[in-house]
């Protein structure tokens, strides 16, 4: 149970992942808003247990901004910020570039702002975090979802950056996960394939990702670091 009365902030917590780490921290006595972009029972959920929810759109600057200032409205302070909101979309002919900023957007704009304007409301707490949610794709990069790939990749920049410039008063970590959950529709050959492509071979469901988030925000030493959660797909 914790002690620390500030909240956790964690964006797309509407539905899978991020729904599960809301939930999860919530359990472990942590105040929780979170953010969501369509009414989905898991929203209803967290609200239901407790937590704030506040609709955000990050596909743009004004509606970031906007997002920060309602915020800044609901608290004085922070004890982390998860920035688990993301989106993946398809580059299909002449539409490449409205997907790349779109994605450039939620992944890169919305952290680097988020993280640039809300630094007072986490330095009233100590200890404070910030943890980016990446993707395990970025270590080696993507032939068919290079927007995707390159706009996570700039998280795991931002990761450095903000660490070297937020110490000590706030530690500032990434989490890197490859497969989690595969959706009801992916059938057994699609499942069987990205199972084989780690080399342990699972689905092992959101719990690794909150074990991990865990981590980062029990370990005082820990700062710069992005954790690779990825059955080792990297020795397979």
């Amino acid at each position: 149970m914790t002690t620390n009365c500030a909240p956790i902030l964690i964006t797309g917590a509407g539905q899978r992942v991020g729904l599960h780490c809301a939930q999860r921290l919530l359990e472990d006595g942590h105040p929780v808003i979170f953010t969501y972009r369509s009414e989905r029972p898991g929203v209803q959920m967290l609200r239901d247990l407790g937590a704030v929810g506040v609709f955000a759109d990050f596909s743009s600057e004004t509606t970031i901004l906007a997002f920060i200032a309602e915020l800044k409205a609901l608290t004085d302070s922070l004890r982390a910020i998860v920035h688990n909101g993301s989106e993946w979309l398809a580059e299909t002919p002449d539409s490449e570039a409205e997907a790349f900023s779109r994605m450039f957007n939620i992944h890169m704009l919305a952290p680097y702002l988020i993280n640039l304007h809300c630094a007072g409301l986490l330095q009233q707490s100590t200890p404070a975090d910030i943890i980016h949610i990446s993707d395990d794709v970025t270590r080696k990069g993507s032939s068919k979802h290079i927007g995707y790939c390159a706009s996570k990749a700039g998280l795991d920049s931002l990761t450095l950056s903000f660490a070297a410039r937020y110490a000590p008063a706030i530690k500032v970590n990434g989490i890197a996960p490859a497969l989690l959950l595969f959706n009801p529709d992916d059938d057994a050959a699609y499942r069987a394939k990205a199972l084989a492509k780690s080399a342990l071979g699972i689905e092992p469901g959101s719990e690794v990702i909150y074990q991990s988030l865990r981590y980062l925000l029990d370990n005082s030493y820990v700062t710069g670091t992005t954790l690779t959660v990825n059955g080792g797909r990297h020795v397979k």
